[in-house]
């Protein structure tokens, strides 16, 4: 039926020989019928537009559809689309060879030697210590900051840094940050003088020489939620949309898995091991572990995945309803909790606090630490440990009296 209303635009100009195709490829992509007919009209005004410049389809650079859609501005349209908004149409007739594929932009060679030692630093993060690439930019946004407070623009002058220096530099940098910013940045720097030393360009690491951000280990308290609030923000779900199916999936992950965001984004649907009953979760330092998967998460991810999830090529687990059915972000996963705490009717969720919430509950329930760190999967049980501080009657029990008070 949607190919039948699509059909019904009439497509002139140097794209008419695409049109039919281009509806078959917007119905085996499941867009819904309105949006086959709205990408339709934007391929036959784009068409048209060709034909009154006396352009062909080979014509049809990111220059030219960027003319056209200042055009569309122009003749009042009250939505006209960016390139963005283009490229269904764009990688199909980019696919049957219209139009011709854009060279990729060439890698600029570093201008600088601080360039070249900043890109060095940055494929040794990603490349041997395993760090994501949002991290990596954070470290490396720290690192230009050492090197412009030095002035220390290339290897050679690194080579004479000096203690004193490292010293200096944090004492200068750290005097007006927060502690946790602080340590963000004593963190990043260790981490850059570790490179300097196996890069070759530092005889001698420096490393212990950045001086250690004053604070107290777990002073701070996790964030959980109070107890009940994430029931309702899964029983906030619209269990009779697809959408509403797939957020539950997603909150029940963050909660009763404790999964980070990012986690729950990567998922492909290789780690569903049906069989077993497992998840395999490739967490930070792309460090790949097993869980078992309790039933009310199992059931409401095999319903998505059975009943709900587009029929696509991608393996995400999880995508967009619409097309062309993109994986989720994580910054979208994250927005699927926020607008869950909408509306419940509650402020201040996010994905991590729900993290923090399925420890708490763990705890209540009399699991030990070391249970609590094997599914958070920590590397150290000193992480864990933060927790104990939120278990109040275990604490009243050891707690010893204040002298003078009665026993």
């Amino acid at each position: 039926m949607s190919t039948a209303v699509a059909s019904r635009v009439v497509v002139g100009g140097p794209l008419a020989p695409f049109a039919r195709g281009f509806v078959e490829e917007l119905d085996r992509c499941r867009y819904k019928s309105s949006a086959q007919y709205a990408q339709m009209l934007v391929m036959a005004r784009l068409s048209g537009w060709l034909a009154g410049e006396g352009l062909g389809a080979s014509d049809l650079t990111p220059a030219v559809l960027g003319r056209f859609i200042a055009e569309l501005g122009t003749r009042g349209y009250r939505d006209p689309r960016s390139l963005r908004g283009f490229g269904t149409l764009l990688g199909y007739l980019r696919r049957v060879g219209a139009v011709p594929v854009p060279a990729p932009p060439a890698v600029p060679a570093p201008a600088t030697a601080e360039e070249e030692l900043v890109d060095r630093y940055r494929r040794y993060l990603t490349g041997e210590r395993g760090v994501c690439e949002q991290v990596a930019r954070a470290y490396v946004t720290k690192v230009r900051r050492f090197l412009a407070w030095g002035a220390r623009v290339d290897g050679a002058r690194l080579e004479g840094l000096t203690a004193a220096e490292v010293s200096a530099f944090v004492l200068a940098e750290c005097a007006g940050r927060s502690t946790r910013s602080g340590r963000d940045m004593t963190v990043a720097l260790r981490s850059f003088l570790v490179f300097l030393h196996v890069d070759g360009v530092l005889v001698e690491s420096l490393a212990a020489a950045v001086p250690r951000v004053a604070g107290w280990r777990l002073a701070g308290l996790p964030r959980p939620l109070d107890p009940g609030v994430a029931r309702q923000l899964v029983a906030s779900c619209v269990l009779g949309t697809a959408i509403g199916r797939r957020d539950r999936a997603i909150l029940l992950l963050l909660w009763r898995l404790a999964l980070r965001r990012g986690e729950v984004a990567a998922m492909t649907l290789d780690d569903l091991d049906w069989r077993t009953g497992e998840l395999r979760v490739c967490g930070k330092s792309r460090r790949v572990e097993a869980l078992p998967l309790p039933v009310d998460v199992g059931e409401a991810l095999a319903e998505y995945v059975r009943d709900d999830r587009p029929r696509v090529e991608r393996r995400a687990v999880f995508v967009a309803v619409n097309a062309p059915h993109g994986p989720l972000t994580p910054a979208t996963v994250g927005r699927v909790v926020a607008a869950a705490a909408r509306r419940a009717g509650v402020s201040g969720v996010t994905a991590h606090r729900l993290r923090h919430t399925a420890a708490t509950e763990m705890l209540r329930e009399g699991a030990s630490l070391t249970e609590i760190g094997q599914v958070l999967r920590h590397r150290q049980t000193q992480t864990t440990a933060i927790y104990a501080k939120v278990d109040v009657e275990t604490l009243r029990s050891v707690a010893r009296a204040w002298p003078g008070a009665r026993s």
